[in-house]
Parts: structure tokens; sequence; C-alpha cells
């Protein structure tokens, strides 16, 4: 069903400015006051100061789009946003390569009098630990290789043991930058190329080669544990891509901020971080 919107026009920038939620039956200017006609009744606007946003006893929320688009030639990571306002907006932030972009209002922290937040980049949120990734992104996303690994069962958890680079020879370490939180993958050590499975999400990390105890503990109640032979099983993870983000990769980013405030609130500037990327 098509959605009904009220278009404005300014003679001062001869254009078209926004669009507004409300539609009108009838709708006339008149002595510095506008005027709408609803279900048989006369409404005026802009003049509670008390509830904004709220039209024919409905409130809507308050939308702006644009795009950041300097240098347009160059592939680059958008990282953070900055507002200059008076409150925080909702963003989704999309490019033409990703389309995970996004920063919750509450994210954002007051710093010298703007409102600054890192990208963070989008997972399922119905269902975070059933599908974290979609494979579509797989090749934006900096999986990390661990090794080879035993796995047995630990209660609820799967408990990987023993890594090694191919299913052979002494321990290797886990990486120290593996922590608590983060997805673990796995993919067919015999294979031309590894297509990452999701296995599940780490919920213990111990490094002690030396006493013997050089393990993983992986939630994998919503994951897929895996059930073949551990020798033929390369493991790898990727970092939360809530908690920690590299941003959104592409030339341009397209950016929606959305508030549902019915108070009084300003927006001066929005300003991003951006670094050029090097693949």
């Amino acid at each position: 069903m098509p959605t009904n919107y009220t278009l404005t026009f300014s003679k001062g920038s001869q254009g078209w400015p926004s669009f507004y939620s409300y539609h009108p039956e009838f709708i006339k200017g008149m002595n510095q006051f506008l005027y709408t006609f609803k279900g048989g009744n006369l409404f005026i606007h802009n003049s509670n100061e008390v509830s904004r946003n709220n039209f024919y006893g409905t409130s809507y929320p308050s939308t702006l789009k644009s795009v950041i688009n300097s240098s347009p030639l160059e592939n680059k990571l958008f990282k953070t946003l900055n507002l200059e306002g008076d409150a925080p907006w909702d963003a989704k932030l999309e490019t033409d390569l990703q389309a995970t972009g996004f920063i919750d209002a509450e994210y954002f922290d007051l710093k010298e009098a703007s409102y600054y937040a890192f990208v963070r980049n989008d997972q399922d949120q119905q269902s975070p630990f059933q599908n974290p990734i979609d494979s579509s992104q797989f090749p934006l996303r900096s999986f990390q290789g661990i090794g080879a690994a035993f796995f047995s069962n630990n209660l609820t958890n799967t408990r990987i043991n023993y890594f090694n680079p191919l299913g052979s020879g002494p321990p290797i370490a886990i990486p120290t930058s593996l922590s608590v939180g983060d997805f673990i993958y796995y993919g067919d050590t015999g294979a031309s190329s590894i297509t990452p499975v999701f296995a599940g999400v780490v919920t213990a990390v111990v490094r002690d080669i030396a006493n013997g105890n050089n393990y993983i503990d992986v939630d994998t109640s919503n994951g897929t544990q895996p059930t073949t032979p551990p020798n033929d099983r390369y493991f790898m993870f990727v970092k939360n891509s809530i908690a920690e983000s590299n941003g959104v990769l592409g030339h341009y980013c397209v950016f929606e901020l959305t508030n549902n405030l019915t108070t009084p609130i300003e927006l001066f500037t929005v300003d991003t971080e951006v670094m050029k990327s090097f693949p």
C-alpha cells in the first residue's frame, strides 16, 4: 500500500526541502500560520510547544538523510559519526559495498559539546548467535586463523583443544586477540577453499600450553557443532561486529538519522572520521 506524504516547497531555496508524514485533506497558510483540515477538524501547526511531531493524534519520528561523498574514487572506511546538536540520534549507514552500519542513540557519548560514537556493523538482532554475519559480508570481514583442533563436549559448551597448524605437530598458542564474545567458525582443511561455517560464541579462553591447558570453550547451543573427525577442521574467529567494529567500507556513505523525541531539538552538523582503505 503506498504511503502518503506532504511535500513542501521553499521559495527561498527554490526547491522541495522536506517531506512530512502527515497527510491533510486541505491545507492553507494564513496570517503567518499553517492550517490543515483532517476528519472534519481544523488544526493549527507549529503551535504546540510541549509535544512536537504529533499530527492528528499520531506521533511521527524525525528523519534526516544525506550522503558523505568526499574523494569518490577512493575506497574508504567510515568509522565514526559526530553530531553537533543538543541530542543524539539513531543512525543507519550504507555504502556501495556494505549496508550494515548503525549506531543506536544510546551509544553516543557527549564529548566537547558534541555527540560522538563509532560505527557498529549490524548482525541479526533477533537471533545474534544463529546468524551473526551474513555470508555476503565474508569478503569484507577480517577472519583470523587459530589452527586445526580436537574438540570435546563440555556441559552445554564445546571445548576446542590442542590447536596445531594442520592437524599434526606440537600445539600452538591461541591468538591473544581472541576474546570472550567473539564468533568461532570452522572449515575443511582438505578443501581447495574454506567456506566459514559458524560454530558458536566464545565463552572462555585458557592459554597455558606448559601445563597442557590450551583450549577455547564455545557456546554451540545456537551454532553448528562440528561432527566430523577433528583433523579435517580448521578453526578461525571474527570479532563481535557490534562490540568491535572497523566501520563501513565503501566509496561513499549514505547516512540516515532518526529520532522519536517530542521535545524541540537542534542538529547543526554531522561529521565523520574517514580513512583511506588499503586492501
